[in-house]
């Protein structure tokens, strides 16, 4: 069987389709462009979408969304690979040059994305709840607090003492990078302040690199592993809990 037929036997079937293959692309729609020879990875989904991956960085250098009318075409030394979205005249046509790889199957995955939530969850999270979250009842202060030149803390909290604490949260593994950055904020606020203010810092993430770890004990800054999967749940107790995370629970 020849290329031209297992493809459009495989699109038909709705298979998920990977090409790894020698190929130009143009494009024409709301722009035009042409992208010259070169071995790509070609996708093609049983929804329609059609996405092109050069060999380096993660962002498609083509695509088409799901929906689209995918045909395939016999050319003069080449197959020709046509993605068009018809309502607003867009067109994409991949020639084919030299196929490397071909692998064409039915997939299935049924199941349910679950996303515990991003920063601004995490950061809500620790405002209700500070005492589950980094360990100490904390009096707010306030949040995305401007300081100036330096930026923005995402909180600053009071403890039982007076002290002021600036809370630094990552959604992801926090580097040494999140240290300089609460470093930074800290410095700011001792330089302004009353002289005999003591201020607090914490860094909370749910992972800390061990190079983070070193950096925040020698600068003498503390540091909390919040769970995201906790937040939610505080986020649902107090009634803040985004839509999205209704529709999960």
């Amino acid at each position: 069987m020849s290329l031209v037929e297992e493809l459009r036997q495989s699109i038909q079937r709705k298979n998920t389709v990977i090409l790894v293959a020698r190929c130009t692309i143009t494009y024409e729609g709301r722009a035009s462009s042409k992208l010259g020879e070169g071995e790509r990875i070609i996708l093609i989904k049983e929804d329609g979408a059609v996405i092109v991956h050069r060999p380096f960085s993660y962002e498609p250098v083509n695509y088409q969304p799901p929906g689209s009318i995918i045909t395939v075409e016999e050319a003069e030394g080449s197959c020709r690979l046509i993605a068009l979205r018809p309502r607003i005249h867009e067109k994409m046509v991949i020639e084919l040059k030299e196929v490397k790889h071909f692998f064409s199957s039915r997939l299935e995955d049924r199941a349910e994305f679950h996303m515990w939530g991003d920063e601004q969850d995490l950061r809500q999270a620790i405002i209700l709840d500070p005492v589950s979250t980094l360990g100490e009842e904390l009096e707010l202060v306030g949040s995305e607090f401007s300081l100036g030149s330096a930026g923005y803390a995402d909180i600053v909290f009071r403890d039982k003492e007076g002290n002021l604490v600036v809370v630094e949260v990552k959604r992801k593994t926090a580097d040494v990078s999140s240290v300089y950055q609460l470093k930074r904020y800290v410095e700011k606020i001792r330089r302004e302040c009353e002289k005999n203010l003591k201020v607090r810092a914490i860094l909370a993430a749910p992972k800390f690199t061990p190079v983070a770890i070193v950096v925040l004990k020698r600068e003498g800054l503390e540091y909390r592993e919040v769970n995201l999967q906790h937040a939610r749940k505080i986020l649902k107790q107090k009634g803040n809990l985004p839509s999205f995370f209704h529709e999960l629970a």
